[in-house]
């Protein structure tokens, strides 16, 4: 599959192996085992390769990445096991959702929960079963006369053209979060958005419902109390109108690329491209940009024990954000390699999934000391 703008976290995956499916030929193709069909392989050096999501919960932490790789930790990061996943496909984002509970999306549009923390695995929807899903939720709107239903019906078919399958649609899912036990959406690529709101047991497509109208792609949502926001590409910041059931809109001061988002009380935080962060301190209030002073991706917003706002870059720099949401005082951190996600992993402590593996940090005053990983 072909991304017009490849995601940034996606892109550091093994995303390769779908491009070259699609040059193969047909025959070829067949003769291939299937991600979606095919559990990971177990590796001594499953933490210390690429990890692209991570999730926490109390002391127990999931990570995950390229080829279905699940690893656990449950002491606070500091050990860590590979567990089995009932895909190879390329995982990109992990999210605990309740107690012991936990989904983790990615390419194929593959989604997977866990009920026991982590250590085993049910694959819940995949590139087949929204295909499905889609066509047939579709079909059914455009038939009871939904003009936005009948529009999207050619758009999956065009997607469907790009997979190196012909039975599974190619968008991955790029991030996932849930409310409560009931309501939760998933996000990804051109637009693709699902909604339950029964725990996961049904989903509903929810595509016409967003004013994305060029398909933008959707990297990451959130929400707290009665507020749900999502974030995407040039700009793209969508926030749920419940009355009307839809994802209108939000200006901000920004045109480029927004990867997450950070939501606390009524103060909200998105973060994207080169070092951008912006802030809207309160509901209505006007936003300001968060002089971050690097020019890195910035992957990660951190809320400490005490309050303190962490920012984190692609390039592994820690920046601590000044209690006006203005400015950030970047700490001195060793190398560490490219960091592609992080969560708080104690009081003063984050956990890192990076290029190579995952990893630990301990936030001091003004530097930040790298933990030992076992």
């Amino acid at each position: 599959m072909v991304l017009r703008c490849r995601p940034l976290l996606a892109s550091l995956l093994v995303a390769g192996t779908a491009l070259a499916l699609g040059a193969a030929p047909a025959a070829q193709r067949a003769s291939l085992p299937d991600p979606l069909d095919l559990p990971t392989q177990p590796s001594a050096y499953a933490s210390k390769g690429l990890a692209s999501g991570i999730a926490r919960q109390g002391r127990q932490l999931i990570a995950v990445g390229p080829r279905g790789l699940i690893l656990v930790s449950s002491d606070a990061a500091a050990t860590w096991k590979q567990v089995a996943s009932p895909v190879s496909s390329d995982l990109v984002s992990v999210k605990f959702t309740g107690e012991g509970s936990a989904w983790a999306v990615g390419h194929d549009a593959v989604a997977l929960r866990t009920t026991d923390g982590g250590a085993t695995w049910q694959k819940v929807l995949d590139g087949r079963s929204v295909l499905t899903l889609l066509r047939g939720t579709y079909t059914a709107r455009a038939k009871a006369g939904n003009a936005a239903a009948e529009a999207l019906l050619p758009e999956i078919e065009r997607s469907m053209a790009q997979s190196a399958t012909p039975d599974a649609l190619p968008s991955p899912f790029l991030d996932v979060w849930f409310a409560d036990a009931n309501e939760g959406y998933l996000v990804g690529a051109f637009g693709l958005i699902l909604r339950t709101t029964d725990g996961g047991k049904q989903w509903e497509p929810w595509i016409e419902q967003l004013d994305n109208p060029r398909s933008f792609h959707l990297y990451a949502v959130t929400g707290e109390g009665s507020e749900r926001y999502i974030a995407g590409e040039q700009g793209l910041l969508l926030r749920l109108d419940a009355t009307a059931q839809r994802f209108v809109k939000v200006e901000t001061p920004y045109a480029g690329t927004y990867f997450g988002l950070d939501l606390k009380g009524s103060r909200l935080v998105a973060f994207g491209l080169r070092g951008n962060a912006y802030a809207q301190p309160g509901s209505g209030a006007a936003w300001h940009k968060i002089e971050t002073g690097v020019d890195a991706h910035i992957v990660s917003a951190i809320n400490l024990a005490d309050n303190q706002l962490m920012l984190v870059s692609q390039a592994g720099q820690v920046l601590a954000v000044s209690p006006d949401l203005r400015s950030t005082t970047v700490l001195k951190t060793p190398a560490m390699g490219e960091v592609l996600g992080a969560v708080a992993s104690g009081p003063r402590r984050i956990a890192l999934a990076r290029l190579n593996g995952v990893g630990a940090v301990e936030i001091g005053d003004t530097a930040v000391s790298e933990l030992p990983i076992r």
